[in-house]
């Protein structure tokens, strides 16, 4: 166990490749966000008419780059930044962590209300997630060029994710679709919540997945409502907001489906 932890420390002394971390809009933030968004749509377009077997792979494929990426994130943070303590604060049960766990799940499901539920989580949550990385961008910018990097590519899988349904025709294409979609958000905040609780004490109250409480939200507008009136009252506003975001990601895609029935 010495050796093993020797080893990884110094492997993520080697790959901690410290970078001024690129401005908003910058070259590097529009060079990134407008190649990778191209390359996305390019990519999902040529796997869009893939078989169930082929589909099964591209989020079989989706979700083990996700979990990889991921393991290195975490033991970075824990062998090199954290000095052998955990940070619950990257536990990894965010809003953008959950497609790791659902393109997985959607590997093993065959068609019918739970896939489509998920489907439609992550063509409108999960790509509105991605999306909104890259308008405000400093959640994802580091001081590390391996951590800034995951981050880049993490959200731009996303937004590939989210396309990829789309142009398969997995999606959610109705506004049944989307509120089964807003099911599975809210089923999800609340499994966040509880990992919130239950680890709060252990946590020393650093830990807010998904953002709704007991910790005062830290997100721009949310965190001055959950200072003022509590963080109760700024989960109360928040779901909603979010769920509104995904409806006018939802919106183009129901016309797509609706130009593509006709």
């Amino acid at each position: 166990m010495t050796a093993f932890v020797e080893f990884m420390d110094e492997f993520m002394a080697a790959t901690a490749w410290k970078m001024t971390p690129p401005p908003a809009y910058g070259t590097f933030h529009l060079t990134f966000t407008f190649v990778g968004i191209a390359i996305c749509f390019l990519l999902a377009y040529k796997l869009r008419n893939l078989g169930e077997r082929g589909h099964k792979t591209v989020l079989f494929c989706s979700s083990m780059f996700l979990i990889i990426t991921e393991v290195y994130k975490q033991c970075f943070y824990y062998f090199y930044l954290e000095n052998h303590e955990y940070n619950y604060g990257i536990f990894p049960f965010q809003l953008r962590s959950v497609p790791m766990y659902l393109c997985m799940i959607a590997v093993f499901l065959k068609p019918g209300k739970l896939r489509d539920g998920i489907c439609g989580f992550m063509t409108t949550y999960n790509l509105l997630g991605g999306l909104m990385a890259f308008i405000e961008p400093s959640g994802i910018t580091h001081g590390y060029w391996t951590l800034t990097l995951h981050a880049y590519l993490w959200h731009m899988t996303l937004i590939f994710i989210g396309i990829y349904l789309i142009m398969s025709g997995h999606f959610a294409k109705s506004g049944k679709d989307y509120l089964l979609a807003t099911a599975t958000f809210v089923v999800l905040c609340a499994v966040a919540f509880t990992i919130n609780v239950s680890l709060w004490e252990v946590s020393g109250g650093s830990i807010n997945m998904f953002f709704v409480g007991p910790r005062n939200s830290s997100l721009a507008v949310f965190k001055d409502i959950s200072k003022a009136c509590g963080w109760y009252v700024s989960t109360l506003l928040y779901i909603p907001t979010v769920a509104l975001g995904a409806y006018l990601v939802y919106l183009p895609a129901h016309f797509y489906a609706k130009k593509k029935i006709k």
